[in-house]
């Protein structure tokens, strides 16, 4: 009876040590979800952290910025990525969450190869996404329709992309895409097709990418605002985010991430910005 009653203790500790560790690998889950341009960073930057830290367990979703953000807000992630500032999206209080700027992205207009276009003016772009304009020939192009490809509804490229090309005019209806990489296939592959994208997926044989007002899409154009279809990609947490939170976020502003990573896959550091953009989109020169 003794002796099975130290067994039974025993059991006793061993489920209770089971318990204990399996809660502790469960707060140790970092999950990241958000903004479909910031995912390719956010998954290599989670893999590379990951084999540093055998313990860590991150996870990294998209969904659009509009979901990061909501998500954050109701706690059901560690960090909500974003291509918009907070405090632009209804719904969202800014004040009770922690933005950490990782990155910035450009974005750029792909169009199919057949289309016969490489360069569009500002005006063009605009008339082209309001549907004013809807044959490829009407701006120097095949004698073809043009069919707008856009982003979804929470999508913070989108959001970028209308308030610096749109201005707040009314955007033609089309499909709806909320992936990078589905919209850069379906450009590729669908005669007369217009879309846009953020740079780091724009590396691609199969589509043609548009200067706009002959200025070339490139990060060098992005630091000056020269080109200026780009946004910060933020990291958002709670204002008091965990420890292994917080150690992640200081993983990605540090020098492996800022310096390695984000010019290797295309993004560019906030460290090489000459400009800065704030949440209403006005640009001023830094040390101004």
């Amino acid at each position: 009876m003794h002796k099975h009653h130290f067994g039974g203790i025993i059991t006793v500790c061993l489920l209770l040590l089971f318990f204990l560790t399996g809660c502790q690998n469960n707060s140790s889950r970092i999950t990241v979800v958000g903004s479909s341009a910031m995912q390719l960073l956010a998954e290599q930057a989670g893999n590379d952290y990951r084999l540093a830290h055998p313990s860590s367990n991150i996870v990294v979703q998209g969904g659009g910025s509009g979901t990061g953000l909501s998500q954050i807000q109701a706690g059901a992630v560690q960090i909500g990525t974003s291509d918009v500032f907070a405090e632009t999206q209804s719904g969202i209080n800014a004040k009770k969450l922690k933005d950490h700027l990782i990155a910035v992205v450009g974005i750029v207009p792909i169009v199919n190869k057949d289309v016969g276009v490489k360069n569009l003016s500002l005006t063009q772009l605009q008339k082209i996404f309001t549907g004013e304009i809807t044959n490829w020939k009407q701006v120097g192009g095949k004698n073809e329709s043009i069919t707008v490809i856009n982003r979804s509804k929470g999508s913070g490229t989108r959001t970028t992309f209308e308030d610096i090309v749109l201005k707040g005019k009314k955007p033609v209806a089309a499909q709806e895409q909320d992936s990078n990489g589905t919209v850069k296939k379906i450009v590729a592959s669908t005669p007369g097709t217009i879309s846009y994208i953020s740079f780091p997926y724009a590396n691609d044989q199969n589509i043609q990418k548009l200067s706009i007002d002959n200025i070339q899409p490139t990060n060098q154009n992005i630091t000056t605002n020269k080109w200026q279809l780009w946004s910060y990609e933020h990291m958002y947490t709670k204002l008091k985010p965990s420890k292994a939170t917080q150690d992640f976020i200081d993983y990605m502003l540090g020098s492996k991430v800022q310096e390695d990573l984000i010019p290797k896959i295309g993004y560019l550091s906030i460290k090489d910005m000459k400009v800065e953009r704030d949440s209403n989109n006005q640009v001023t020169k830094i040390g101004n």
